[in-house]
């Protein structure tokens, strides 16, 4: 028997995957989705406005491009706060409102070093990967809620994406020691997209099934930077190409 809400119908009796949510009513669940989709869209707006902002504001590009060192000591301050902001923000991931404040420190941060990121891009490239990473979280999106609906569980890509991204690392590590050039790079970001595309099924799938209704920062952190990662793997990708 199906349940309602939001305009969507998510079968949560049948099949064999225990489920958080069954034992919610199905507006709690679908409120929750909602919120946590308005928090990202929110996170998604605010790093468009800031990495804008970097990109096209005359002085602020000659800043970071002059590569002097008080650039540089900018450019390693924004790397270390969003790294200091994270860990309290996981910490009081259920704490209101402080939750809330570090989100949003830790999402500003974040959009600098998007901004940072795409100052070497061209303009045409930036907007060919938002397209695609555009394209590519919808389609993935619409698709976890489908296959929901129809009680596919997917909390076995867990330990693959897990070892996927050591193995990301590892490469990243190799790519700064040993440089492989263009074509390294570029497998490197379409590798990393195809994990990233992975973990938006995942943590899709997570947020319809399995986090509590006190767990919305740390869903939308999670959602937050699997887009961020696919769109800057697939900048990365196309850059080199």
């Amino acid at each position: 028997m199906g349940k309602h809400g939001g305009g969507l119908d998510v079968d949560v009796e049948k099949g064999g995957a225990a489920c958080m949510y069954m034992i919610e009513t199905p507006e709690l669940r679908w409120a929750f989705i909602r919120k946590v989709y308005a928090i990202v869209a929110l996170q998604l707006l605010a790093t468009i406005a800031v990495a804008a902002t970097v990109y096209l504001v005359p002085d602020i590009r000659a800043f970071f491009l002059a590569r002097t060192p008080a650039s540089l000591a900018a450019f390693v301050l924004i790397l270390v706060a969003t790294i200091l902001v994270m860990i309290p923000m996981m910490c009081l991931r259920n704490r209101h409102p402080i939750n809330l404040i570090l989100l949003g420190l830790f999402t500003i941060c974040m959009s600098f070093s998007v901004g940072l990121g795409c100052l070497s891009r061209k303009g045409v490239i930036i907007i060919e990967a938002a397209t695609l990473t555009f394209v590519v979280v919808l389609s993935l999106t619409i698709y976890t809620f489908w296959a929901a609906k129809r009680s596919h569980d997917f909390s076995f890509l867990g330990p693959f994406l897990f070892a996927a991204c050591l193995i990301l690392m590892l490469f990243s590590l190799i790519q700064m020691l040993m440089p492989m050039g263009k074509v390294g790079t570029t497998v490197y970001g379409c590798v990393s997209a195809l994990v990233f595309s992975g973990f938006i099924i995942y943590d899709t799938d997570n947020l319809i099934k399995r986090h509590a209704y006190d767990e919305y920062v740390t869903a939308a952190i999670s959602l937050y930077l699997d887009i961020i990662n696919i769109f800057m793997a697939i900048l990365s990708a196309l850059s080199d190409c």
